[in-house]
């Protein structure tokens, strides 16, 4: 059973969901006219909304990723970070040309809500592995300057539990068989609004 910690948030509301979709994809048009993200103010959203929470915001055309980008930890009101994810995600992920205003329509938006990520304590691969949850964890490696992350929902497409953990490692361009003392690994869990 998932352990629920006191600080975590409560899951938004049908309301806030809605809202802060729309804030997403404002804040993409935002970016095809003015070539910068939608400013948003905090104060003027509901309270769940203003809490500092750190975001993922993945985009998808026709099934297939066309962005994803987002922060482990929380540095600004939620309503802000998906403000700031989802134009970063449309127009500044490495991987993918800028977003144009012809990809608009049929672009599917996923917000991942995260937790604050907790430390896992481990003294092996092994034991790391029977800790980790499928389907629920997100996992944060850092190893030196190495870091990595692989949200819960990449569970889908990895339902593995030793794949995910390599695939994890190669994002953070490790050897998928890399194994040190210095190894961190953290998980958190996201809420999904689509």
């Amino acid at each position: 059973m998932a352990r629920t910690s006191s600080t975590e948030p409560a899951p938004l509301g049908p309301e806030d969901r809605r809202s802060l979709l729309g804030v997403a994809r404002a804040s993409i048009e935002h970016g095809l006219e003015h070539g910068r993200a939608l400013a948003v103010r905090a104060a003027e959203y509901s309270p769940p909304l203003q809490q500092e929470r750190a975001s993922f915001v993945t985009l998808r055309r026709e099934g297939a990723l066309r962005g994803c980008i987002g922060t482990c930890q929380a540095v600004r009101p939620l309503v802000e970070d998906v403000a700031h994810n989802a134009h970063a995600a449309a127009f500044l992920d490495p991987r993918f040309d800028p977003l144009t205003s012809t990809e608009l329509e049929g672009l599917h938006l996923h917000l991942s809500l995260l937790t604050p990520p907790e430390p896992i304590s481990f003294v092996s691969e092994d034991d790391l592995l029977a800790q980790v949850r499928p389907g629920i964890d997100g996992l944060l490696l850092q190893d030196g300057f190495r870091r990595g992350t692989l949200l819960p929902s990449v569970w889908e497409a990895l339902p593995e539990v030793r794949e995910f953990v390599r695939h994890l490692k190669l994002k953070a361009g490790l050897p998928s068989d890399y194994w040190s003392p210095s190894l961190r690994i953290l998980r958190y869990t996201a809420e999904s609004v689509e």
